[in-house]
């Protein structure tokens, strides 16, 4: 089975060209109605070196990675560049509404939203974990894109490209928001992905060889869950002020007890079982997690 390569796009005149849109009016930045857009049957996977924000309904057959999305009504989602959107069977959906606003990074060079961007974790989740958007949420995102498209399809000058990054950083302010408040209203699902996580981290620990296979790791987990790690990260830290990471601590060290008062190994055979190198490394864990050194705990538990 031959496997086609994504289409690289590396810039907004090649999206125009490609959808067969007149010239863009600005170099750098631009808007895409996805309404009665052109299928390229031949195209199932395309590959932006841009920054891709987009709004879009009747999105079920467009998949990121192995995963669809999971919804199929309004929904808002973030690529960075390098990652790959396709669709199911080839071509684009023919329900697909909404819009792209593709971003070239030259755009963002030297103004804060360069180096802010990449604090927006959102950038790097999948997309079948895209925004789902209250209809008051998506009229005041259409708002700032609306401002956005008028911005620079005005007379740019001096001040279009601040006008601009404005509203950009205020779009992004407001997904963030939009973010926290998807992770408490989805209670259930996000419930569902802790049991699942505690299920992971649990068989982990009990089966695996820690010295051979060494701790899970932040990926392991998150790919165990079908979820990007950043997804999870943000989830967690929104439930549990805890992140992935420390979760992983935390089951650790439930197990480093359960040796430490079960069984008559030392500590440094104890912290070499749990794959530590050093155990001074895990000495220092556990205590800063217990507030007690590992001896400490043995001679209180006995």
């Amino acid at each position: 089975m031959t496997v086609m390569k994504p289409y690289k796009i590396q810039s907004i005149t090649e999206i125009h060209r490609l959808m067969d849109l007149p010239k863009p009016h600005h170099p750098l930045i631009g808007l895409v109605n996805l309404s009665g857009l052109k299928n390229h049957p031949d195209i199932n996977a395309v590959v932006f070196d841009l920054y891709v924000i987009s709004l879009k309904r009747g999105c079920d057959k467009l998949i990121y990675g192995q995963q669809k999305y999971d919804f199929d009504e309004g929904l808002m989602a973030f690529m960075s560049p390098g990652q790959i959107l396709r669709g199911e069977g080839g071509g684009v959906p023919s329900r697909l509404e909404g819009w792209m606003l593709f971003i070239h990074p030259d755009f963002l060079w030297n103004t804060s939203l360069a180096r802010k961007i990449k604090q927006y974790d959102y950038f790097s989740y999948s997309n079948n974990e895209a925004l789902f958007l209250s209809g008051d949420e998506e009229i005041l995102i259409n708002s700032i894109i609306e401002n956005i498209q008028r911005e620079y399809k005005s007379n740019i000058d001096k001040f279009s490209q601040d006008v601009i990054i404005a509203q950009l950083e205020l779009m992004f302010t407001y997904a963030q928001r939009f973010y926290e408040r998807q992770f408490i209203t989805r209670k259930i699902t996000n419930s569902k992905i802790l049991e699942r996580m505690e299920v992971v981290l649990s068989t982990y620990f009990k089966e695996a060889d820690l010295i051979e296979k060494g701790l899970p790791t932040v990926r392991f987990v998150a790919d165990s869950l079908n979820i990007s790690p950043k997804y999870l990260g943000s989830l967690l830290k929104q439930l549990t002020g805890q992140t992935t990471q420390q979760h992983i601590h935390e089951k650790l060290i439930e197990k480093a007890k359960e040796k430490l008062s079960t069984s008559e190994l030392s500590v440094s055979e104890i912290a070499y079982a749990l794959a530590f190198e050093h155990p001074q490394s895990f000495s220092k864990l556990f205590k800063m997690k217990t507030r007690q050194s590992p001896l400490d705990f043995r001679q209180s538990f006995n």
